[in-house]
């Protein structure tokens, strides 16, 4: 496959303008590298590691591939000054920042020669991100899987005003899959795209066989955001989804929604395979996924749909 050149790749030093998106439970070194070999930006996603098990994973992917990876970091994460001190310990390259402020971190990273880019889901945060000296932002749509925006501001409508907001360049993210929609979005004026739910249904994402079967059975419809009283997620329908919706109904405050997602609800969804108990995040897009692959394989195809769009936009899936 022959490289592609624009801000996004000279910025990561990567062939094409695919980036993993830095998952709780499901990004681990072996899917980060995997990525990174195939061209893409494979990202760790550390806010399912404690710092010890970061730098695990960090020595892990730096073994596994010479190619430029980074790491995902949540600003909410209770031990982040150990995360970024660790990252920064290792010598990790590019950072990818999400749920918090980026004006608390940014400056530190880029005094260290590290690439920021920040998580958005709206112009206004975009601008804010870019005020804050980010390289790039992700413009993350409605769409998503996990945590999500309060505006429910789709990808569709929200990649164009962010490219109209900043100067800096746009990662789209947000119900994208496969290279048609990596084409649309970068018609919008994007110049990358972010994908999250179709490397869960990779071979060499961290999350539970159980999890990755259910997202590729999975149809429209199956996901929906809740939990907007606290922080919005979208999450599969299961029957934890149906506890919450059946609480939220009754008038749960606050404080009784965050008792009945106890601790390590992701995890024993995502991670152990509890399909019933456990908190599923995914994306609306997994309706459209039909097979586990090898992670580079993914990475392959979407480059290769993408470039057929541009010969043919009008063929069908």
């Amino acid at each position: 496959m022959t490289p592609f050149s624009n801000r996004i790749t000279k910025l990561f030093a990567i062939d094409y303008p695919i980036i993993q998106a830095g998952m709780i439970w499901a990004s681990g070194w072996e899917l980060a590298s995997t990525v990174s070999k195939a061209g893409g930006l494979g990202i760790l996603g550390s806010g399912s590691m404690y710092p010890d098990v970061l730098r695990e994973q960090i020595r892990k992917c730096k073994s596994a591939t010479n190619r430029p990876f980074g790491v995902n970091v949540p600003l909410l994460y209770p031990d982040i000054d150990k995360h970024i001190q660790i990252i920064l310990e290792e010598g990790v390259k590019i950072v990818f920042t999400s749920a918090g402020n980026p004006k608390t971190w940014t400056s530190v990273l880029k005094e260290k020669g590290v690439t920021v880019v920040h998580v958005v889901s709206s112009s206004k945060f975009a601008k804010k991100a870019e005020d804050s000296g980010c390289d790039a932002v992700v413009a993350e749509g409605f769409e998503a899987g996990g945590h999500n925006g309060r505006e429910e501001t789709t990808t569709m409508v929200l990649i164009p005003a962010v490219v109209e907001a900043v100067q800096i360049p746009v990662i789209a993210a947000g119900g994208i899959g496969n290279g048609r929609q990596m084409l649309a979005a970068m018609v919008l004026g994007a110049e990358g795209v972010q994908m999250g739910s179709r490397f869960v249904a990779s071979k060499e994402a961290s999350s539970h066989i159980n999890f990755k079967n259910k997202v590729i059975d999975a149809q429209e419809g199956d996901t929906q955001l809740t939990l907007k009283q606290l922080t919005p997620v979208r999450l599969m329908k299961n029957k934890f989804f149906q506890d919450v919706q059946e609480a939220q109904q009754k008038g749960a405050t606050p404080e009784e929604l965050t008792t009945l997602l106890g601790r390590a609800r992701a995890k024993k969804g995502m991670y152990e395979g509890d399909l019933e108990e456990g908190e599923l995040e995914i994306g609306q897009v997994c309706a459209l996924f039909d097979s586990i692959l090898p992670a580079g394989e993914i990475v392959e195809n979407v480059w290769k749909e993408f470039n057929e769009g541009l010969l043919n936009p009008v063929k069908k899936f």
